[in-house]
């Protein structure tokens, strides 16, 4: 029972980021502004965001599972805890920097600055569990992604 408790305890705190930035993206034609942006031909459509994000989100979640899980120690763990926490914060960030202040430039930085956070923390869970670290890998091609296409918002708009 305390494992499925863990288990459901990290996946809620991994969509944690998506609840707080899903009230400040784009919802079909609802935004004028971002509808307006110059975008590269490889941003998808809007059903795949939400669904590209459910996935990694679930893949996160799992990921803190397989570290709050180990029996590694303690002081491993606090820091893989620390660089979780911090990569949910800087996630949620760039939502409400980009769609609710629109300022895309800031959320480019904000953006570098998640990537790094989340490269350490997959490195912190390659220490405790090498199944959290590659579960975490899909996230950084995401953010990759994600910093070319605001990359290109920045630069065209």
């Amino acid at each position: 029972m305390k494992r499925l408790i863990q288990f459901c305890v990290a996946i809620v705190i991994s969509f944690l980021p998506g609840i707080f930035g899903v009230f400040f993206t784009p919802h079909g034609g609802s935004n004028l502004w971002y509808n307006s942006l110059v975008k590269s031909g490889l941003t998808p459509p809007g059903a795949v965001f939400g669904a590209a994000w459910t996935i990694l989100y679930a893949l996160l979640g799992f990921a803190l599972f397989l570290v709050i899980k180990s029996v590694r120690g303690k002081s491993e763990k606090v820091m893989a805890y620390v660089l979780f926490v911090a990569q949910m914060l800087l996630n949620a960030g760039w939502s409400y920097l980009f769609f609710g202040l629109h300022m895309t430039a800031f959320a480019l930085l904000v953006l570098l600055v998640l990537f790094i956070v989340s490269t350490w923390m997959a490195r912190v869970f390659y220490n405790i569990d090498r199944r959290a670290m590659a579960l975490v890998i899909p996230y950084l091609l995401w953010l990759m992604f994600a910093f070319y296409m605001n990359s290109y918002i920045v630069m065209m708009n």
